[in-house]
């Protein structure tokens, strides 16, 4: 996969990207990254990217001409979706995550100060995305958490691909518990059935006690999910169990 990344600061990125998976996922040659400063596309000598806004109010707005050509010089290199951070996005999920992690070429435009002229956002950009209901300073942290998010599902990344099937969200459902050694930590016993080395009842404990997890921390989940015969008797197994703790 290739990235193109439209900021501001394109130092913010450097040491982030270079470590730890997407840093690996770098040296493996499963994805690459190119950064633009979009200050470089401003056509005055003091590198102007923001004027006031018509009709006045508070803030400055990145100026539409040099986002803009900005994005068109990257398109030379980049056919991929124009991606634009913003609070007013739809909330990006494991889902969007998913779909965004097939295509194989991306442009990430990270914005700044009160946003972005209209006009860029009608025309030029393909998809707006947002991380959650807050407002931040710029579209950077917003870019890093999708590139994450995003990179570690394409194959090879993680070098197990089956790991990433096994995370919350990913099939709708908060992932289970873990455990590691030793089996026994100052009196907390890991479960038996983990022990067992029955791998059915292995499969069924994970799928209950990610069906459990997800019914009491996030029910909205549940209401949504188009549940399977074995799910539909493992979660009545689990409203039982519920009601018979509460008397």
């Amino acid at each position: 996969m290739r990235i193109d990344i439209l900021t501001l600061f394109p130092e913010m990125f450097i040491q982030t990207l270079g470590t730890s998976i997407i840093g690996r996922a770098q040296v493996g040659n499963l994805v690459e990254f190119h950064f633009w400063n979009i200050r470089d596309f401003a056509k005055d000598k003091h590198r102007v990217v923001d004027d006031t806004p018509y009709g006045g109010g508070a803030g400055m707005l990145l100026k539409p001409d040099v986002v803009v050509d900005s994005i068109e010089y990257v398109k030379r290199f980049n056919q991929g979706p124009v991606i634009y951070f913003t609070p007013q996005g739809q909330t990006f999920n494991q889902q969007q995550a998913k779909i965004l992690s097939t295509e194989q070429e991306l442009i990430l435009l990270c914005g700044h100060y009160e946003g972005l002229d209209e006009r860029v956002r009608e025309n030029w950009v393909d998809l707006e995305l947002s991380i959650g209901d807050y407002v931040l300073t710029g579209g950077e942290l917003p870019a890093m958490v999708v590139i994450d998010a995003v990179v570690r599902l394409l194959p090879g990344v993680l070098g197990d691909d089956q790991s990433a099937k096994n995370d919350s969200f990913y099939d709708g459902l908060l992932e289970h518990p873990h455990y590691t050694r030793p089996a026994n930590f100052r009196g907390l016993s890991v479960p038996d059935v983990l022990l067992s080395g029955h791998h059915e009842q292995i499969r069924r404990w994970r799928l209950k006690e990610s069906l459990r997890r997800t019914y009491y921390r996030r029910p909205d989940l549940i209401k949504t999910r188009s549940l399977t015969d074995e799910e539909k008797l493992l979660l009545a197994e689990i409203v039982n169990e519920c009601s018979d703790e509460r008397g």
